[in-house]
């Protein structure tokens, strides 16, 4: 049975539930308001915003503030978030330097989500709510969200296997002693709509109960990008128990549906570097000879939309949290969280590779009969599931002199993912070059599931860490950690085997299309350690020196082991390595209100897979650096002036191994060696605030590929300029207009491998937001 699916119709039940359901919490501030008399008297423990300034990270293995963490963490908070209007992690993460969705993916499939590079690799593995991992390539929505902090440098002794380079944890919104109401809806050019409810409510003082409900719907064009759409919804619910007590109890809720178009990106004809392609790949018939009008031939309009409107990402959410915890005494604390999360996409996208075998031109005096061939469609049935449960202990106690704060814990944790896999037949109809039509249908093609193409993945972990900051006298201090992590990976896929090509060869004597299915197993143990000297020259200033490791074992990312011999993720080969050391200095200056960091680092990745040109076989014999500089400021410069902004500049090599940029520089790919980040705000008299910021980023060279072509190696350097205008009206409501990308900057803001396509760059965009507060 063909399984095709019609995004116009695929409207789900839940958005009209859901958008009933904000728009009754719309009504709320009235009904509080009539009873705000009837409330008992209670302390509000709820802090301050404090503006951009953050003074401790959330998680319990930082037990110490800020400014005597010796790593580079990054704290991006909830105020500025709202004032750039950021909806999604990747828009919030351009506070971070150097931080973005860089790479588009390989040849025609497309990366979905959150696809995340930080110094020089891929952290979209590596990415947590309130500490714990957080499955699925999707795009994470901010409406319940606190802050984000960015952890820089590898992370294997605070959570296990992942990143070379860092990792990412979202802090969400939890219930607090207080009754509150909050709600914004916004307005922007090219169809933006969004509305979102904060409400919080004390239900029992005596116990220190509350609950705390967060709306989010939204129905949003994307900026410059015809046909694309984000449709998104949902709720949050914290329940509270036992808040100012020595016993505390969270039980915590996260449903969102995500019905979206999704992009595929443009055509580079046209852009610098782009020429015609001299050779035809190996193996094509029949050669395709030079073409030098497709040298000189224009750039297509950067909004044209090259899918299908049938084309789909849908995504559903749903996670469960419990978290319990207890204070024996002041220095003595216990914490243990259990979670439940599971997260399904159902995700069809009708992508293209400009290729000189997809481009046809049959008069090439006539650009409408220029055609692109529709091809490869990205398609992903998966379902991501974790289990997991958490339990740690602080404590402070004194050896002679010596003080000493552990912290030291215990997790069991099991992830799984599914994967439907599909058979596909017939062809889509082509795309004219300069002027798709995205209602053409999808001709003869077809996709139908297939059980035995399906494939799965799980990995049961079992960890234990132990974490202590000895603090000698108030100048030296010592902060060390060490983690054991027993893993098990066991994978099983299927797949049809093929005469040639890039993909599985049949075995001597069986038929194309056999279908095939492979199961692996890996298990092992990883060690991951780290080790600080921190000295204070004042009481609110540190200089450190780091040193720490993290490793990723065979499918630690994918969930799939493979046999291919130059991958990875092979059972056979041994984890990925990585080793940092880092020497910084954090000062709080202007009365603790302004933090400026500088840190001086140096990352080795080792255990790369490389093959042998004398042998022919495939070794871990890769060696990769990244070396740099970042500089950070964050905080209030004046009562009335608020600045965060950020510098990197990194320098990246593949010290052994084949070089994997597409022009032959030995530098990493989808890494920028320079780039920059800024936002401030002044408020004025009479309740008028102004802001505004830049970014930069320097150019991006793509990855290498074995597909020959003209396309462009890298994406041009850019600057983007960003501002914002903010009115308060009352006590109750005030008013927020942002301005993006103020010059109109053309610029590419991802690129895929082989360089066919890429993400324009947000245009100049505007939009306008009521914040109710109550």
């Amino acid at each position: 049975m063909a399984y095709i699916k019609n995004r116009k119709h695929a409207q789900p039940r839940f958005n009209t539930r859901m958008t009933a359901a904000i728009a009754g919490a719309l009504l709320l501030p009235a009904a509080a308001h009539a009873q705000q008399s009837q409330l008992p008297s209670v302390e509000v423990t709820a802090t301050q915003d404090g503006g951009y300034k953050a003074e401790r990270a959330s998680s319990a293995k930082y037990t110490q503030p800020l400014v005597d963490t010796p790593q580079t963490l990054q704290v991006i908070k909830r105020q500025l978030i709202d004032q750039q209007n950021a909806t999604t992690l990747t828009e919030a993460l351009r506070n971070s330097p150097g931080v973005s969705t860089f790479y588009l993916g390989e040849n025609g499939s497309t990366s979905t989500g959150d696809a995340i590079y930080m110094r020089g690799f891929d952290a979209s593995g590596a990415i947590f709510v309130d500490s714990v991992r957080d499955l699925g390539s999707v795009s994470r929505d901010m409406f319940n969200i606190q802050q984000v902090e960015v952890l820089k440098g590898p992370a294997g002794t605070d959570n296990g296997r992942g990143s070379p380079t860092g990792s990412i944890n979202l802090v969400t919104k939890q219930a607090e002693l207080n009754d509150s109401f909050g709600a914004s809806a916004t307005y922007g050019s090219w169809g933006q709509k969004r509305a979102t409810a904060d409400w919080n409510k004390l239900l029992n003082a005596d116990n220190g109960t509350a609950l705390r409900l967060n709306l989010m719907k939204q129905d949003s064009g994307v900026p410059g990008r015809h046909e694309v759409n984000n449709d998104h919804s949902g709720i949050a619910a914290s329940l509270a128990n036992g808040l100012g007590t020595g016993t505390r109890i969270f039980l915590d809720y996260l449903h969102m549906e995500q019905n979206d178009v999704p992009d595929g990106g443009v055509p580079t004809i046209g852009l610098p570097g782009y020429r015609s392609p001299q050779t035809a790949a190996a193996g094509a018939t029949p050669a395709i000879p030079p073409r030098a009008y497709v040298t000189s031939a224009p750039r297509v309009n950067s909004s044209n939309f090259y899918g299908l409107t049938s084309d789909y990402n849908d995504v559903s959410t749903d996670r469960v949290t419990l978290r319990v915890e207890h204070d024996f005494s002041p220095d003595l604390k216990l914490q243990n969280t259990t979670r439940y999360g599971r997260t399904h996409q159902n995700y069809l996208l009708t992508s293209f590779m400009g290729s000189a075998a997809n481009l046809v031109t049959p008069n090439p005096a006539d650009r409408s009969t220029w055609t692109i061939a529709r091809s490869n469609p990205t398609i992903k049935d998966q379902t991501n599931t974790i289990l997991t449960n958490q339990t740690y202990l602080t404590a402070n106690l004194q050896t002679g002199a010596i003080k000493h704060t552990l912290m030291g814990g215990v997790e069991f944790t099991q992830e799984k993912q599914d994967n439907v896999g599909y058979d596909t037949s017939g062809s889509l109809p082509a795309a004219n070059l300069y002027n798709p039509n995205p209602n053409a249908g999808r001709g003869t093609w077809t996709m139908t599931p297939n059980s035995g193409l399906n494939s799965s993945g799980k990995t049961s972990t079992v960890s234990a860490y132990l974490f202590d900051t000895l603090k000698f006298n108030d100048r030296w201090s010592v902060n060390g950690g060490v983690r054991v992590d027993h893993y098990d990976t066991d994978s099983a896929s299927g797949y049809k085997c093929v005469t040639s090509g890039r993909g599985t060869l049949c075995p001597t004597g069986v038929a194309a299309g056999t279908l095939f299915r492979q199961n692996f197993s890996t298990n092992g143990n990883l060690f991951n350690w780290k080790l600080a000297g921190i000295y204070k020259p004042t009481e609110n200033s540190s200089v450190y020196a780091l040193y720490a490791t993290s490793q990723l074992p065979p499918g630690g990312n994918s969930f799939a082991l493979s046999a291919t011999a130059n991958s990875a993720d092979n059972p056979n080969f041994a984890p990925q390595k990585t080793k940092t050391a880092e020497i910084g200095t954090k000062w709080d200056v202007l009365n603790k209100k302004l933090a400026l960091t500088a840190a001086l680092y140096r990352t080795e990745v080792n255990n790369e897979v490389e093959l042998d040109a004398t042998s022919g076989q495939y070794f871990q014999t890769g060696k990769k650096t990244v070396q740099g500089i970042e500089l950070g400021v964050t905080g209030e410069v004046t009562p009335n002036l608020s600045l965060t902004a950020g510098y990197t500049y990194m320098n990246t090599k593949v010290n052994s191994g084949a070089v994997v940029t597409a022009n032959g520089e030995n530098n990493l790919a989808y890494t920028p060696k320079q780039a920059f980040t800024s936002w401030a705000t002044y408020k004025l008299p009479q309740g008028f605030t102004v802001g505004g910021g830049a970014r930069y980023v320097s150019s991006l060279l793509r990855g290498s590929d074995d597909v020959l072509s003209g396309t462009p190696q890298y994406a041009d350097s850019y600057w983007v300029f960003d501002g914002m205008a903010g009115y308060v009206v009352n006590k109750n409501l005030d008013l927020q207009l942002n301005l993006y990308n103020i010059f109109n900057k053309d610029y590419v803001a991802a690129i895929n491998k082989s360089g066919y396509r890429y993400t324009p760059g947000t245009p100049r965009a505007v939009t306008l937001t009521a914040n109710l507060k109550f």
